[in-house]
């Protein structure tokens, strides 16, 4: 039978699995580092289909494989998914909504992890197809610094395995199910959060001469960090550096001793990146001293930008033509927007896309909020287009 033809098969065979496999997942959320049950569950799974893995990795990440009956100590290819949820409650009506109060799967990586447990189901059935090997990893904490990807690349992730591709895919609301969309080069923002904390001496707002006013010096480095990202960065380097929290618990005739800001940096290259985070704190302790105030800044390290490597998504789309046809194979745009997967494209040639979730006579509500919901025949082109992947990098000649 020719290949192809068997995945569309396996697909249709294993869909009301994958369907039982995303509703648990859906109903059983939990936060960044601590989805050890998640982490059980597809443990379980894993050894009812005999596939070998090791878990624990970077926390409670997991890597599984299926070695090709052709050369399998020669290529191999990488598939990722995240298993971590996010401190949303959930508005859904539907019989499997979260069972835990304030979490939920509101970014679609339930729907991540199930078309990754079903993609290495059926890859293990067409091993006689792939000279090679395929690793599935399945990521914790991808929502939350310093990111799952990085502990498990530093936790020896693939062992003596180099991957020649490492895949990932993300649910993507503005496509309906069946199709996906690509981008090459840098796709998403690096991520870094900053944390500035503006120290004086506080006092009676009446007599500001006696004083540091510590709420005005804060409030002037923020306008001054939206001159950094206009006026210091190359314009030919998108970078976005936003402030969502500012804290000053005086009252209307007290200025307070402390006022902390935080906010996030999102650039598109990694060395505006680094330029940007020498230059935050030099210009904030600046703008403090003017006020006769210090300040004090916080920068841990975050996720790199994405880059989706050129030949390896040609490579990808190339398959997912193949699998889908032309017309369910579009592109989407680049976003400021994050994800650890930069860790890995750090490292090795990458491809992220996205794959649409939405009914073709609605879309699911917006990702992170409590509407979000998947429409359950994307998880049928999310498995399988996996399985073709692997077929199209790794097929016997």
């Amino acid at each position: 039978m020719e290949p192809l033809h068997q995945i569309r098969q396996e697909t249709e065979r294993i869909y009301p699995e994958l369907v039982q496999h995303y509703r648990h997942l859906h109903r059983h959320p939990e936060l960044s580092y601590r989805e050890r049950e998640t982490a059980a569950y597809i443990t379980t799974f894993l050894r009812q289909e005999g596939i070998s893995f090791r878990s624990g990795i970077g926390g409670y990440g997991i890597v599984a494989e299926v070695a090709g009956d052709k050369n399998p100590s020669g290529s191999c290819i990488a598939f990722v998914a995240d298993m971590d949820a996010l401190p949303v409650q959930e508005e859904n009506a539907v019989s499997y909504r979260s069972v835990n109060d304030g979490v939920m799967h509101a970014c679609g990586h339930d729907a991540q992890a199930a078309a990754l447990m079903g993609a290495a189901k059926m890859i293990r059935s067409l091993r006689q197809h792939i000279a090679g090997r395929v690793f599935f990893v399945f990521q914790p904490a991808e929502e939350q610094s310093p990111g799952g990807a990085n502990l498990m690349l530093r936790d020896n992730l693939f062992g003596t395995f180099t991957p020649q591709r490492v895949v990932k895919q993300h649910a993507y609301i503005d496509l309906p199910a069946g199709s996906v969309a690509f981008q090459s080069g840098t796709v998403m923002a690096s991520a870094d959060e900053v944390h500035l904390t503006v120290k004086g001496q506080g006092g009676h707002a009446a007599l500001p001469h006696e004083l540091n006013d510590t709420v005005l010096a804060a409030s002037q480095i923020v306008v001054a960090m939206q001159q950094l990202a206009s006026r210091r960065s190359n314009p030919f380097h998108p970078v976005v550096l936003s402030f969502g929290r500012l804290i000053a618990a005086g009252a209307t005739n007290v200025i307070p001793p402390e006022v902390t800001l935080s906010g996030s940096l999102r650039c598109m290259d990694e060395e505006e990146r680094h330029r940007m985070l020498q230059l935050i704190p030099r210009i904030a302790a600046d703008i403090a001293s003017a006020y006769g105030c210090r300040c004090e800044t916080s920068l841990p390290e975050g996720y790199p930008s994405v880059v989706s490597d050129e030949a390896a998504t040609r490579e990808v789309r190339a398959a997912a033509v193949e699998w889908l046809g032309k017309e369910r194979v579009g592109e989407y745009p680049k976003r400021m927007t994050a994800d650890d997967f930069g860790f890995f494209s750090l490292h090795y040639p990458c491809c992220y896309y996205r794959f649409g979730v939405s009914a073709a006579n609605r879309k699911c509500g917006p990702l992170h909020s409590g509407s979000f919901l998947i429409e359950e025949q994307s998880l049928a082109t999310a498995s399988g287009l996996f399985a073709a992947i692997a077929l199209k990098c790794l097929k016997v000649t």
